[in-house]
Order: structure tokens, then C-alpha cells, then sequence
């Protein structure tokens, strides 16, 4: 059995092992799910990217658009 410690601000460190049987790197996200009396940790599944809400607007992007708008 892998263990780890409760710190008093309730953080703790994911045991090696366990990261590399999740394949964890910084910046990962971590799921938690209760089932029974038991938590199981899982790796989060990656956010969709977000998309660019002005890439609709590109046909505003042309030549002729950026010299009329380029001093405001």
C-alpha cells in the first residue's frame, strides 16, 4: 500500500508511483470520486480549447480594414 500525509492545510503529495501510474505532470488536473468508502483519484480528462470568440469576424481582417481603423 502507498500512503502519504495530510499536511495541517490539508494538502498532501501524490506519491511518485502514483504519478507515474497516471501519467502526472505539473499543471495536470486530478479527478476525485467517492465510491463506497473509498476515493478514487483519476486524471482529469484534458479541457476542450477554448475557442477564439472574434475568429468569426475575420472577414474584417483585410488590408483595406486595418488602414481605415489604424488610428483610432
Amino acid at each position: 500500500m502507498i500512503t502519504s500525509k495530510l499536511t495541517s492545510k490539508a494538502q498532501t503529495t501524490i506519491p511518485q508511483p502514483i504519478r507515474a501510474a497516471l501519467h502526472l505532470r505539473e499543471g495536470d488536473e486530478i479527478a476525485y470520486s467517492i465510491e463506497g468508502d473509498a476515493v478514487v483519484i483519476r486524471k482529469a480528462p484534458a479541457a476542450a480549447p477554448i475557442e477564439d470568440p472574434f475568429g468569426t469576424f475575420s472577414e474584417w481582417d483585410g488590408e483595406a480594414d486595418r488602414r481605415a481603423y489604424a488610428n483610432l
